[in-house]
């Protein structure tokens, strides 16, 4: 799992390669967790955690850019 201070040093495309990765993972976790063979339930929130810290930084990065922008017309 990473950390936000971890996720706020990555770019963009690690940014974006991350949260496909994590998205993926909890796929997967809720498809053991349905056919009861996940051993761990308490991943399910942590991976749940990552995925909106990433969704987050990617948002406040196009809101920042959005700003920069603005503030160039």
């Amino acid at each position: 799992m990473s950390t936000g201070a971890e996720i706020r040093e990555m770019n963009d495309d690690a940014l974006l390669h991350k949260l496909a990765e994590s998205k993926q993972a909890l796929y997967n976790l809720r498809f053991r967790n349905a056919t009861g063979q996940l051993d761990s339930p308490a991943e399910i929130p942590l991976v749940r955690r990552e995925v909106a810290r990433i969704n987050t930084e990617l948002r406040s990065r196009e809101i920042a850019a959005a700003e920069v922008l603005a503030g160039q017309e």
